[in-house]
This record gives C-alpha cells, sequence and structure tokens, in this order.
C-alpha cells in the first residue's frame, strides 16, 4: 500500500520496515504519516528485547498507550525522578502523558511485544531524551 495522499477511502495495511528508535525501542509502524498520510493517529508494534529497556525520555507533544500482547513483565518508570513504578503483564495497557518521563525495562527472558498508538503521526515523534535520568533505573 503507498500513502493514501488524498485520504478519501479506507486502506489496509501490511506495515513498514521496523527501526530502532531514538529511546531504544524496536517499532514496526502500521498506521502512520508516512504509511498512510495520517494525520493525528501513529499505530503499531513495539518490542524491548529480553533483559532490554528505554532510554529515558518524555514526548513533548502527545500521548502513548500500549497494550502488551506478549513478554514476561516490563516495568515503567515514571515521573520527574522516575521514582513512580509499576508492573505491566501480558494483557495490561499503559499510559503515558505528553511531558512525563518515563522508563520501560523488559524484565523477562523474552521479547516484550506491544500494540502502541500515539496522537503523533510521524516515525520519528516528538521524543526529548533526558540522559541525566538513566542511571536512577536499573
Amino acid at each position: 500500500m503507498t500513502q493514501n495522499e488524498d485520504l478519501k477511502f479506507g486502506c489496509v495495511v501490511q506495515g513498514a520496515a521496523s527501526y530502532v528508535s531514538k529511546q531504544g525501542s524496536v517499532y514496526a509502524p502500521g498506521i502512520s504519516a508516512e504509511t498512510v498520510g495520517s494525520k493525528v493517529v501513529f499505530l503499531g508494534i513495539v518490542t524491548i528485547p529480553p533483559e532490554g529497556r528505554t532510554k529515558a525520555h518524555l514526548h513533548a507533544h502527545h500521548e502513548s498507550a500500549f497494550y502488551l500482547m506478549s513478554g514476561d513483565e516490563v516495568e515503567l518508570c515514571t515521573g520527574e525522578q522516575l521514582e513512580h513504578r509499576e508492573i505491566a503483564k501480558p494483557g495490561d495497557y499503559l499510559f503515558i502523558p505528553a511531558k512525563v518521563p518515563h522508563v520501560a525495562v523488559n524484565r523477562g527472558k523474552t521479547p516484550a511485544v506491544f500494540v502502541g498508538v500515539r496522537n503523533e503521526p510521524t516515525a520519528q515523534e516528538s521524543v526529548v531524551m533526558l540522559p541525566a535520568l538513566d542511571a536512577l533505573v536499573p
């Protein structure tokens, strides 16, 4: 499927090539500005490798939501000093508001695979890296 320039019809999308985001997770875009000309929504598969993690970051202008499809458990660390910590298991949903620092850590031995959606349609989203916070999460 090529980009739906005029957006007059719905479409079926096989998805685009995976890439490693600057925060460290692997994204496989399905619906995006690049794949179908989406103006508001990004929807895709996001993977964190076994015992992997994202780098500390925030999203300047958009909210993100995830559904953990498979894996063991993922620790989500959020807050100004990444002090709020919760464990997600397959079947759980995760929500990250705009401007909230966060890190996701795959504490398992298998890949953590999510369906991810955000109200920012581009593959290279409005990410602000926060390297000073990385050492706060083992």
